[in-house]
């Protein structure tokens, strides 16, 4: 006998939580939001004042972009406003390939 779980309306709100936000964070991944790239807390000081406030950390889900460029071994990663497209700072490192 195959017992089935009534879908109640609490169960429905948080499947519908769910999607939506599964929806969001895919939107984000596509948009190219800086915060599924893979940018630390710490990086994410967008008015360079030296510290990372609570609206400097939300605006990295909805409002600063961060793509990353590789030209040899030197890697850069430039944030801009999502809107304007506006560059806030450009970060570059050196990146060393392990010898084969």
């Amino acid at each position: 006998m195959l017992l089935r779980g009534k879908l109640t309306p609490r169960r429905k709100l948080l499947l519908v939580i769910l999607a939506v936000l599964l929806l969001a964070v895919g939107w984000a991944g596509w948009a190219g939001m800086a915060v599924t790239r893979g940018i630390e807390t710490r990086d994410m000081d967008w008015n360079e004042d030296g510290t990372v406030t609570r609206t400097e950390i939300a605006q990295a889900f909805y409002a600063v972009t961060a793509t990353r460029e590789r030209e040899g071994q030197r890697e850069c990663t430039t944030f801009r406003w999502y809107r304007s497209g506006e560059a806030i700072r450009v970060d570059c490192s050196t990146v060393f390939e392990p010898a084969p």
